[in-house]
């Protein structure tokens, strides 16, 4: 059953990452290309350098770029982020290479702005994808996850400032206008992002069950975050109940749930947002 369920993983993840590959070349052709913009992280840099050395003669294409720039910072987060999620997450970067050079889609529309709008947003979901697969698109995407494992919160804002930086040099060198556009691109991707994206964001589980003892038991077996447990009574049926309190990574919720009715078929679960959250918190290596 463990191994049916590996196997079942591998198989998600293989999917997003080739999904995602395949989202991010067209998104960077049909939108992104028409308009003359760059996409954001170690993507942008590639193609930023591919435009640079090709005012002096040379050609260093993207897609070379691309494998060039992730192989360092992936060697670096081998060991500190996960080693299944780099390596698929390396594929990731060979196969969007791989689709910029072979798969050609033709551009959709030659508005600026419908092509900055829809081409943020596909980009943003390959992004998002890929991560939801528990993988990446390398780059920058290693550098988020790697500080959000360290401090336990989303990044993706100084991800945009960063990217933001790197667009202020490309329209210093080919023009403010382009630069411009390139820069809402890469906050209409950011914001995909951290709408689609919950893997950093915690909430507060209020718990009411008539089975405390049954379901602290089945919760502690399954995670490692803390509980409290305060017993009392219902207002209007006068029965003895209790209610647990806890903190978890949101995209935990729905497996937490689940695990809960299997107990309690009866009990109810409150969710709640946590804004700022101080004390021991165990966040999930993602591997």
């Amino acid at each position: 059953m463990n191994e049916k369920r590996i196997l079942k993983r591998y198989a998600v993840t293989t999917a997003a990452v080739v999904l995602s590959a395949l989202l991010q070349a067209f998104a960077m052709q049909v939108f992104l290309s028409p308009v003359q913009i760059l996409s954001s992280g170690f993507t942008g840099m590639a193609v930023l350098i591919e435009k640079i050395t090709s005012i002096y003669g040379i050609h260093f294409s993207t897609s070379l770029g691309m494998i060039a720039l992730n192989i360092p910072v992936a060697i670096f987060c081998f060991k500190h982020i996960g080693k299944k999620f780099v390596i698929f997450s390396m594929i990731q970067v060979f196969l969007a290479s791989f689709f910029l050079r072979f798969a050609h889609f033709t551009p959709l529309f030659d508005d600026p702005l419908l092509n900055i709008c829809f081409g943020g947003f596909i980009y943003g979901m390959a992004i998002v994808t890929a991560l939801k697969g528990n993988a990446s698109t390398a780059g920058t995407d290693f550098i988020a996850l790697y500080v959000s494992n360290k401090t336990g919160k989303a990044i993706w804002q100084y991800v945009f400032l960063f990217n933001a930086s790197m667009l202020c040099i490309f329209g210093y060198m080919f023009g403010w206008e382009y630069a411009g556009y390139s820069i809402m691109f890469q906050f209409i991707s950011t914001r995909t992002i951290d709408s689609f994206y919950h893997r950093y964001k915690r909430v507060t589980l209020q718990i009411t069950t008539h089975k405390p003892e049954e379901v602290v038991e089945k919760y502690i077996s399954n995670y490692r975050h803390g509980v409290s447990v305060m017993n009392g009574y219902g207002g209007y049926s006068k029965e003895t109940m209790s209610l647990l309190h806890t903190v978890v990574s949101s995209y935990e919720v729905q497996d937490i749930v689940h695990h809960l009715k299997e107990v309690d078929p009866k009990v109810i679960v409150n969710v709640l947002p946590t804004e700022t959250f101080f004390g021991g918190f165990y966040q999930k290596p993602i591997d």
